[in-house]
């Protein structure tokens, strides 16, 4: 089989859960060491498995590996036609399996209903990196064209061998190949007679450009959608095997806990209850979820904790913890001009402080596993956006080879980032292991928001300088621990110095949509909006007199025309921000319309410009956008997370507060479809606009500058009156 090595993946450092070590590795008694090995010759593979699984620290490798070259591992066509295509790529609600059908249904030229995808199984599927980075569209999809354009030229090349006729009279339509001049047609079943493709992929294979699209580009339904509407799909905590168990774990009673002591004799006095100890993992197996639940409930243990950072002191913890081990500066940190000469030069200058509170996921299913050990092989089905990282995990826990580790991901309830690990899938394989039967394992929700990893917390530190005209002069920005996604500005700048510093982080934190970007971008276009009022310049205005780049300043246009951006009168109470963004690949800019009443702040209206390329499906676009926007409402208004002494002391959704049906405003979308460009990925950019355009708009209705997410916890209270410090040279 033909493979290639594909280009490193650049991994962003505040992935910091893709540089964690791993959170379990078990110990395995010499019967069952001997079992799954088979003998001593294992113990050569065994230690290069580990070796990889050590540097990989939670399932990750040190890069993607080899992409099959032959189509027969992407597609298969069937007797009957129809087309089998297979991705390690996971659903989890942003409905890639539509638009990639989209994808495969263009360049073969047949119907989308006769295509299915079979995703994200370790042992079926070419692997894949993750679901994550906004991806899929621009690389998967990308792919798959590829893959199918080169089957549809092999098809031509079957049907010009059996005609004995030159291909260049040849052309396909509906799942067929046609012969011009006649009314004959070979069927694709026909050509392949269920035979696997074997010829390696070419770039040669046309691939058809966007502005020739029949199928892309278009608004056709979601893929199966009757299935989730009416309740058939099912996810991880809907499945079962003869004779499953119910599984759950000890939890330590704080974060750095060890385990002193542990009774667990009323526990294993209950009928048809295993308790497992394997070092500090505590967890049981019973025949039901409530019984487990009960069996776990009477379990006595005694766990032991350092003094830990509260809430309260994070944002001087963060200051003074840098240079954590939590990822790397990665590529973030630039300096061009003279910042000295810059500040110099400028009639106004400002230096502010941005926090940023860790907020958690709360992805609709909680993290799910089903295990099953079955002829020394483990197969598991797991919520996560990454199962090739998650059978390296497995793999690396139990001291076994991957070859003898599946992985299954059924379609998920959301991930948001926050399901790139797999502690579900140890878990459950854990008690699996000493139970002998298959167990299900599903986090409660308290679980998932305690023991789930979070978007990063960070300080931000902006230091600027501007011209009376306008000119940003200097340019210093300083993020502490929250990451450098998109830290960089787009705005022309002369003189810059942009710096991201890792710090000892009190909470487990990482992935989180759009990453850091969302910070970074809150911070640099709340303090463009005190430069631009300084100078009175309208923002709009502000912002495009510092900005060539034209994707940029094409959303913004866009989005300003249709809110009417400059033509409303305001009312008391009422005020207007913009904001612009851009990150993956993708541009947004959103104008918002908010009201204040006494110290409540309403979100009345959100209009949003987004352009990632070429538009595959603009109703499901349209989703993506909308999705973030109102995602966003919650992390720059309410969300965040609060801890004391290694606890967290709001872990249900009675105390931490999710956007709700009541705070959702007029939201319009304006989609910019760039045929001439590649399309990219929208499941991430779309959020990084909201929390600014709000928080100018919160400034232009009061006068008050919010600098610190979320906004308005609490309402709008007079302590967080905080005015913009700039100062003149005079």
């Amino acid at each position: 089989m033909s493979r290639k090595q594909t280009p490193e993946i650049y991994i962003e450092p505040e992935r910091f859960e893709l540089h964690a070590g791993p959170a379990y590795r078990f110990d395995m008694d010499r019967r069952d060491f001997f079992k799954v090995s088979g003998g001593g010759l294992f113990v050569v593979l065994l230690l290069k498995d580990s070796v990889t699984a050590q540097e990989s620290g939670g399932g990750r490798r040190r890069g993607p590996g080899p992409v099959p070259q032959d189509i027969g591992s992407w597609l298969h066509i069937a007797e009957d036609g129809s087309v089998t295509v297979y991705t390690g790529k996971t659903e989890v609600g942003q409905d890639i399996r539509t638009s990639l059908t989209q994808a495969v249904a263009e360049e073969l030229h047949l119907p989308m209903a006769s295509i299915s995808l079979v995703m994200a199984d370790t042992d079926l599927t070419p692997y894949d990196m993750g679901t994550f980075g906004s991806r899929t569209t621009p690389t998967m999809s990308a792919q798959l064209r590829k893959v199918s354009a080169a089957a549809r030229e092999l098809l031509i090349d079957l049907a010009a061998e059996q005609w004995k006729i030159d291909r260049s009279a040849l052309t396909v339509a509906d799942g067929k190949v046609l012969r011009s001049g006649t009314k004959q047609s070979l069927a694709f079943g026909q050509l392949t007679k269920g035979q696997k493709l074997v010829k390696t992929i070419s770039d040669s294979a046309a691939i058809t450009p966007a502005d020739k699209w029949k199928i892309s580009g278009k608004s056709v339904p979601k893929v199966d959608a009757g299935a989730v509407v009416t309740g058939k799909r099912k996810y991880t905590p809907d499945m079962s095997l003869p004779g499953m168990l119910h599984g759950k774990v000890l939890r330590p009673s704080a974060f750095k806990a060890s385990l002193v002591s542990v009774d667990a004799q009323k526990a294993e006095a209950m009928a048809g209850v295993t308790v497992v100890r394997d070092g500090d993992f505590v967890g049981v197996t019973a025949p039901g979820e409530q019984a487990a639940s009960d069996a776990l409930a009477a379990i006595r243990a005694e766990w032991k904790a350092p003094a830990q950072v509260s809430d309260r002191e994070l944002f001087d913890h963060l200051k003074k913890g840098t240079g954590g081990s939590q990822g790397g500066r990665g590529r973030s940190n630039t300096s061009t001009g003279s910042i000295e000469e810059g500040m110099n030069a400028a009639d106004k200058k400002f230096e502010e402080t941005y926090t940023i509170a860790y907020i958690a996921h709360a992805p609709l299913e909680p993290r799910a596993a089903l295990a099953e050990w079955r002829d020394g092989k483990l197969t598991v089905w797991t919520g996560t956006q990454r199962p090739f990282g998650v059978r390296s995990e497995l793999a690396g826990a139990f001291r076994i080879p991957e070859t003898q580790v599946r992985v299954i991901v059924p379609d998920t309830g959301s991930g948001y980032g926050g399901k790139h690990t797999g502690e579900a899938a140890v878990e459950a394989a854990r008690l699996a292991r000493a139970a002998k039967k298959p167990v299900r394992l599903v986090w409660t929700r308290e679980e998932e928001f305690t023991w789930a990893y979070f978007r990063p917390a960070g300080v931000i530190e902006i230091k600027s300088g501007v011209k009376n005209d306008g000119t940003i002069t200097a340019w210093e920005f300083h993020n502490y621990n929250s990451g450098g996604s998109a830290i960089r500005p787009l705005y022309e700048i002369a003189n810059q110095k942009i710096e991201y510093h890792p710090a000892d982080s009190p909470l487990r934190s990482g992935s989180y949509r759009a990453l850091a970007a969302t910070a970074n971008h809150f911070a640099r276009e709340s303090h463009i909006d005190d430069m631009a009022r300084s100078v009175n310049i309208d923002p709009l205005e502000f912002r495009l007199k510092n900005l060539e780049d034209a994707r940029l300043r094409a959303v913004l246009e866009a989005a300003a025309e249709r809110f009417g951006w400059g033509k409303a009168k305001k009312t008391s109470g009422q005020g207007f921000g913009i904001a612009g963004g851009f990150e993956k690949g993708g541009y947004i800019a959103a104008c918002a319309e908010i009201s204040v009443d006494g110290e409540q702040v309403k979100i009345v209206r959100v209009v949003s410009a987004f352009e990632c390329g070429a538009v595959v499906n603009p109703d499901h676009l349209k989703n993506q956008v909308e999705g973030g926007i109102i995602m966003g409402i919650g992390g720059a208004m309410f969300e965040a997370i609060k801890f004391e002494d290694g606890k967290i002391l709001n872990p249900r959704f009675s105390r931490y507060r999710v956007p709700r049906f009541s705070d959702i405003p007029a939201i319009e979308t304006v989609l910019v479809d760039r045929k001439d460009l590649p399309s990219a990925g929208a499941g991430e950019t779309p959020i990084v606009s909201l929390a600014p355009a709000v928080g100018n708009a919160i400034f232009d209705a009061t006068g008050i500058r919010l600098r610190s997410l979320p906004m308005v916890p609490n309402g709008l209270k007079p302590q967080s009156e905080e005015k913009p410090s700039s100062r003149s040279d005079r």
